[in-house]
């Protein structure tokens, strides 16, 4: 029996990534540890990164930057 793939759209795709990266930047607004928010937006913006990589992979706009009071 062949072997079934799962896909999906890429424009699901950009979203999934995005999604996360705004899961990682909510949660270092929320965050106390000033070393730990830092490694939070580390990982947000890891996650914007591949976004971008992936619309423009798939010919999508590019994912807006989200402004940052601090780095």
């Amino acid at each position: 029996m062949p072997k079934r793939r799962w896909t999906e759209s890429s424009g699901e795709a950009a979203y999934r990534v995005i999604e996360r990266a705004l899961q990682f930047e909510e949660l270092a607004n929320n965050e106390a540890d000033p070393n730990f928010k830092s490694e939070l937006l580390k990982q947000a913006d890891a996650y914007r990164k591949l976004a971008a990589q992936r619309a423009q992979k798939y010919g999508l706009p590019p994912p807006s930057m989200p402004p940052r009071d601090t780095p």
